[in-house]
């Protein structure tokens, strides 16, 4: 028996609104439902996981997902939630974003079988939509009083909101509309911001079509400290491992609080009720092993990446907070070396600089500028002390030559004591 997917959604936390007789359409048949992605950028981030795990849920629930991705109301600005109007984007960027974005959403949904995952772009019915034409057989249906009403209208007025903003809504209602004509669509989701979006799509099609559809809406992810979900200092968490690297986006979810991670589980994975009672459980008796954040990391790194991509991001954080070796370092590869050791202390070096330098002592000091060590004699004696490695082979003679197999053939990584790490890159 398939899972009721209202249902499924609230003991995860998931939901917000859920309009009249939506679970009873739900559980009555098999039913296309949509969201919609934004492509404001040629890659998602994790601020867009919740709706794309509704669409997932959705699937598994039995019911047949639909993902419109916006290359037309990409054109446009959607003011929900915004507190100023965004620089609009030109069609070639827009179509390039949208074949990014549509080969990401294939990672997460079967887009075969009965109720297979459809990919839709709303540009393919704008494009050749009339101006005229729009006011006439879609705008006289909804009046500016009820567009007014919008929260997302009602917020804007005071710092000034534009035409083009303020008929977004028409806009995405049509999608609704549309979608229902051709696609038999009857729900449409989103996060808590998008509710008055929406609502106006279904009032569309009651008006236009006399017929019924449905809304639910997500609960915008907030963290427990107040902060920004999927923000860190370097800006968003990218899906596209090219904009953060695997290695990143495993230690953020790695690194959140155990609140958020009670919470992160339920909304991020798959994982069932009993196997996540199972590991709050465990997390709460041996909190200091943060079996939470582990599990939550795991899967949604192999879920996002892959299971060889997880694996390289556990070495990897082996080598900066455990025991790890020369063969564990040289076996990261060049995007996963520097996103570990993004931020450390690095300078570059020619290579006869390094052929001509007389020892380890000499290397670490003035033939890099002073970056490990401001004296030879310092660099001397802590090598002798036994506290200074060069890519996890710990020195012992501070006149030793400074012969080192290159990662990937042009770094070194020099260690000071525990946690101090620099980084050398020889040109």
């Amino acid at each position: 028996m398939k899972k009721n997917f209202v249902e499924e959604l609230r003991w995860r936390g998931m939901v917000h609104d859920v309009m009249p007789g939506t679970e009873e359409q739900l559980n009555k048949e098999v039913t296309a439902g949509y969201i919609g992605f934004d492509p404001t950028a040629d890659s998602l981030h994790i601020g867009h996981l919740v709706q794309i795990m509704t669409l997932v849920h959705f699937q598994r629930c039995g019911h047949k997902p639909v993902a419109l991705v916006g290359g037309a109301t990409g054109m446009v600005g959607d003011p929900s939630g915004k507190s100023a109007e965004r620089n609009l984007l030109s069609e070639d960027v827009l179509r390039h974003n949208v074949t990014c974005v549509h080969q990401q959403l294939e990672k997460f949904l079967d887009f075969s079988g009965l109720n297979g995952a459809e990919m839709v772009n709303n540009y393919d019915w704008f494009k050749e939509f009339r101006f005229l034409d729009f006011i006439r057989d879609v705008g006289k249906h909804i009046t500016v009083n009820y567009m007014m009403a919008k929260d997302s209208v009602q917020k804007r007025l005071e710092t000034g909101l534009s035409f083009t903003e303020f008929t977004y809504q028409l806009v995405q209602g049509y999608d609704f509309y549309w979608l229902y004509e051709n696609r038999h669509c009857k729900l449409q989701m989103g996060g808590s911001d998008q509710w008055g979006n929406i609502v106006t799509g279904t009032e569309l099609i009651r008006r236009k079509s006399d017929g019924d559809a449905f809304a639910l809406t997500t609960k915008l992810i907030t963290k427990a400290d107040g902060t920004k979900f999927g923000k860190t200092e370097g800006g968003n968490v990218w899906l596209d491992p090219k904009k953060t690297s695997p290695y990143k986006f495993y230690q953020y979810w790695l690194n959140v609080s155990d609140e958020d991670a009670t919470n992160f589980i339920r909304i991020f994975t798959l994982k069932t009720k009993e196997e996540i009672d199972a590991l709050i459980a465990e997390h709460t008796a041996t909190p200091h092993l943060r079996k939470l954040q582990q599990a939550l990391a795991q899967d949604i790194t192999i879920t996002v990446h892959s299971a060889e991509e997880y694996e390289k991001a556990v070495k990897a954080s082996n080598i900066l907070f455990g025991n790890s070796t020369t063969e564990d370092l040289q076996g990261l590869d060049e995007d996963t070396l520097l996103a570990l050791f993004d931020g450390v202390p690095q300078t570059t070096i020619s290579r006869s600089l390094l052929d001509e330098c007389a020892s380890v002592t000499d290397l670490l000091s003035v033939t890099t500028g002073n970056l490990v060590f401001p004296s030879k004699g310092e660099a001397r004696k802590m090598i002798q002390a036994g506290g200074v490695s060069i890519n996890k082979i710990k020195l012992a003679d501070p006149n030793q030559k400074a012969s080192f197999e290159l990662l990937q053939g042009k770094y070194l990584l020099a260690q000071k004591g525990k946690k101090n790490y620099y980084l050398i890159k020889v040109d």
